[in-house]
């Protein structure tokens, strides 16, 4: 039987979209330079929606995810998840909270290399001090065999293939049952075979219930979501509904 994905938390309002960006801003600055990344980024996702974010090097699309899980603050404006207002929690709150609302995938997969396939799939459970140790484990072997993995639990990195690491990266991100599931290029140092694993299973946690972002420079895998939005130069250029 295959394994599905336990519905995820619902989101505080159940009217409210998910996620709202109001008049966001976001400059870095290097010395007496600065570059601004984002100019003025107003967004609405829903929960339940699958949404790609789609735009050249450089034109903001990462940053936007940075400021949505909090990874980054923004100069300017006002970032609301799941019903709380992100941009003005301390540190170590947001800290506290992205490890138990939000789920990360990477483009180059940042599994612990000493660690079991097992092992990176409990860690942050382990961090956000959830469960027990055995309930741990169970949920880590739950969400493995979810992504297709479960003869592989005792596999270092160094033991699987890209699309393989790659899976074990969603299973980590899904550990603490999110709201949010975010993914930078997650097929983007993949093949096209190994990607195209990860992106069905990307459709299947969605049809599960599961809100997810992710970026992507290609077009074609942006044509995949039910919502594509398009970003250059540090604004929304386009925001289309696919399906």
């Amino acid at each position: 039987m295959q394994a599905t994905l336990s519905a995820p938390p619902k989101s505080l309002s159940t009217t409210a979209p998910l996620i709202t960006l109001a008049g966001v801003e976001k400059v870095y600055r290097t010395g007496r330079l600065s570059f601004p990344a984002l100019r003025g980024i107003d967004l609405a996702i829903e929960p339940g929606e699958m949404v790609s974010v789609v735009g050249p090097s450089g034109s903001g699309k990462s940053t936007i995810l940075n400021i949505v899980t909090g990874i980054d603050r923004p100069t300017a404006g006002t970032v609301s998840v799941d019903g709380q207002r992100i941009d003005t929690m301390s540190e170590e709150k947001l800290a506290a909270w992205r490890g138990k609302r939000v789920g990360i995938v990477f483009q180059f997969f940042q599994l612990l290399p000493t660690l079991t396939a097992l092992e990176n799939a409990v860690l942050p459970m382990d961090f956000a001090r959830l469960h027990s140790g055995r309930e741990r484990a169970e949920r880590g072997r739950r969400h493995l065999g979810l992504v297709g993995l479960g003869d592989k639990l005792e596999h270092l990195p160094s033991e699987l293939s890209g699309g393989e690491q790659q899976r074990v990266a969603i299973a980590r991100a899904l550990a603490c049952d999110p709201v949010l599931l975010v993914c930078d290029e997650p097929t983007g140092n993949l093949d096209s075979e190994s990607a195209e694993m990860v992106l069905s299973l990307l459709d299947r946690l969605n049809r599960d219930g599961m809100t997810i972002v992710y970026v992507t420079h290609d077009r074609g895998l942006a044509e995949r979501a039910s919502r594509s939005i398009s970003i250059r130069d540090g604004r929304i250029e386009s925001d289309r509904r696919l399906r």
